[in-house]
């Protein structure tokens, strides 16, 4: 990847890192199904009436929608309004890597290299690590969520591969427009229609402001930016910039919100992060072959 290329994955890997942050801050007045709505409210308009559809049929962008936009986010959400650090969740929703993994071999037949059955290994590892450690100090259900939010994420990728879709803006904004709807009604029923209207009328600046940071930052401009470099080069040469997305995350927290992990979530992070650096980075031969073999059937 050229410099400058390189500076623009760095960047989105920042959006998303800090975005964790920006999410538990914002939704410290408003119901997290109420702040989710709002987000991908702001992502859908204007942008839907700008963009056509992705050609994959709408049975695929609803399910695409209902696992990757709505089911992954509303989980994160209601994790974070639990408890769950923000650092912390930012590293164990990396753990899709290693459930793709898996789902992929189930549902899509893909057999994983041995390189990724190490690494799938080592990550679970340090994933255990992390849940006990966690676990000593703060209560278990968070942290179970935002697997689940994780799971849901997998799910989601699985959808979109199956269905050949590309990861465009296009799709982010159409999927996206299955998640207002849905988690507006979920939020006046869990919450109950008062809470959600005195949350609408008395929305303070830092929820509007974390509302277009998610939207606009994290969602538009930052998939906008990394679907561009996929569409550019390997994905094995784009990918493993999302390993920085949880020291971004843990960082930011840290800085702003003064959260220090634990030893034992310190250790088992580390070996999470090298076991899933072992999955998802390719040796240079084996990139080459797989962007010569990804050119070819573009071709055919």
């Amino acid at each position: 990847m050229s410099l400058k290329h390189s500076l623009l994955a760095l960047l989105v890997v920042v959006i998303w890192g800090a975005n964790f942050v920006v999410i538990d801050v914002g939704q410290a007045d408003v119901p997290p199904l109420l702040f989710l709505a709002l987000r991908f409210l702001v992502v859908c308009l204007p942008a839907i009436f700008l963009l056509k559809p992705p050609p994959i049929g709408w049975r695929n962008i609803v399910a695409i929608g209902a696992t990757l936009s709505l089911a992954q986010f509303a989980l994160l959400y209601v994790a974070l309004m639990l408890g769950m650090p923000p650092g912390l969740a930012s590293l164990l929703l990396q753990t899709q890597v290693i459930f793709s993994i898996l789902v992929a071999a189930v549902a899509l037949g893909e057999r994983p290299t041995r390189r990724q059955l190490v690494g799938a290994l080592i990550g679970m590892a340090g994933l255990a690590i992390v849940i006990v450690g966690h676990s000593q100090v703060a209560p278990w259900l968070p942290l179970a969520v935002t697997l689940l939010s994780a799971l849901a994420w997998t799910v989601g990728n699985v959808l979109t591969r199956r269905s050949k879709a590309r990861s465009g803006l296009s799709l982010v904004v159409w999927s996206g427009a299955v998640v207002p709807l849905p988690a507006l009604a979920l939020s006046l029923v869990i919450d109950s229609p008062p809470v959600v209207w005195q949350a609408l009328t008395s929305l303070s600046w830092i929820a509007i402001a974390s509302t277009v940071y998610t939207a606009v930052f994290a969602s538009l401009i930052g998939y906008g930016i990394w679907n561009s470099l996929l569409a550019r080069y390997p994905t094995s040469a784009v990918v493993p910039f999302t390993l920085l997305v949880p020291v971004v995350g843990i960082l930011t927290a840290w800085l702003v919100q003064g959260e220090v992990p634990t030893t034992a979530e310190f250790i088992g992070g580390a070996i999470m992060l090298g076991g899933l650096a072992a999955a998802v980075i390719q040796p240079k031969r084996r990139a080459a072959r797989n962007s010569h073999e990804a050119s070819q059937e573009n071709l055919t």
